[in-house]
């Protein structure tokens, strides 16, 4: 297990007063892109800086690109909108609006928009036609919490957390009691199957597999005294978790979303608490701190895209930036 404490925050940051606002780096390299092991340099451009791509919303989530129309959405939680950036023009524009306080979002092998919905309670798919199909919406007749985020395995089944964050009150959804506890579902889009994975987590958020899906991540939000990143087996051809596990314990800081690269490494939306450990931080496999970008405020989640799925799209706060790297996203998320 790592442990993330005071002593890493303190030496892998820009002063808090340099980073209030963002600034675009005026010289290569970009001081906000930091190693904090050797390996990391082989996965960082040295010619490549931190870009805000948009910005003026309330709290963003939930990024995926959409590399066939080459733009990207997002979730705008509190404006009930998801949000659409057009690489080719730079244009910012509503894509769907009402979304019912959506947040988590992602796509199916077929290409298809999956979305966490905080008000219906529900997570649905967007057909290739603009159509919305409900795929689930309750667990034994009583309805989820607030689906908060979302992944999608090489076998169609999909993967999402269930935290009460959206029913807390108004600001990203209405306010519920929860009826159900704070679980991980599998879906099978096959059968229409859905069974628990993970039970009983305090505060389940961001999820994915590792390359070759061996290995499942999950964000345990509102673990105590600390955030932590676990780590499960997946077992059962696929269809199970066992051997849990804490890979990263997040220290003063609080991870959100994450993606794994091609190579296996974990990048995390990370922040709250002090505005020392708004960013990102990068891991290895085995749970040890690599890298860190630096950014101007939380980052809540992120994922890869661009042409060649090289480029680090990461939601925050109230702004989306973007950064080239020479690492690609894994599938599925």
């Amino acid at each position: 297990m790592i442990k993330l404490g005071g002593a890493l925050a303190a030496s892998a940051v820009l002063a808090p007063e340099a980073m209030a606002q963002f600034h675009p780096a005026s010289r290569y390299p970009d001081p906000a892109i930091q190693a904090l092991d050797p390996s990391f340099n082989k996965i960082k451009l040295g010619t490549a800086a931190v870009e805000q791509i948009a910005t003026g919303m309330r709290w963003c989530e939930g990024p995926v690109w959409f590399g066939d129309g080459g733009y990207l959405l997002w979730s705008d939680i509190p404006n009930n909108a998801i949000m659409r950036w057009d690489e080719r023009t730079g244009i910012v524009s509503p894509y769907r609006k009402p979304s019912n306080f959506a947040n988590g979002n992602t796509r199916d092998r077929q290409g298809r928009l999956i979305t966490c919905e905080h008000l219906t309670r529900r997570i649905t798919r967007t057909e290739h036609d603009g159509s919305v199909t409900v795929l689930a919406d309750n667990f034994n007749g009583k309805p989820f919490n607030s689906p908060n985020d979302i992944i999608v395995k090489s076998d169609n089944s999909i993967w999402f957390s269930d935290p009460p964050f959206g029913i807390g009150g108004f600001y990203e959804g209405l306010p519920a009691k929860p009826e159900l506890p704070q679980n991980v579902y599998r879906l099978d889009t096959g059968t229409g199957d859905l069974t628990i994975v993970a039970a009983d987590i305090k505060g389940p958020n961001g999820l994915c597999f590792s390359p070759d899906e061996k290995t499942f991540y999950l964000v345990e939000g509102r673990a105590t005294p600390n955030r932590l990143i676990l780590a499960y087996d997946v077992v059962e051809g696929g269809k199970a978790l066992s051997n849990r596990r804490t890979l990263i314990d997040c220290g003063q800081g609080t991870a959100d979303g994450m993606r794994c690269d091609r190579e296996g490494n974990l990048w995390c939306g990370w922040g709250m608490g002090s505005a020392e450990l708004d960013g990102v931080m990068v891991f290895n496999r085995d749970g040890k701190a690599i890298g860190r970008i630096t950014l101007p405020e939380r980052c809540a989640n992120l994922c890869f895209g661009g042409a060649h799925g090289n480029r680090l799209f990461m939601a925050s706060s109230q702004s989306i930036y973007a950064l080239f790297v020479e690492a690609q996203g894994a599938a599925g998320g």
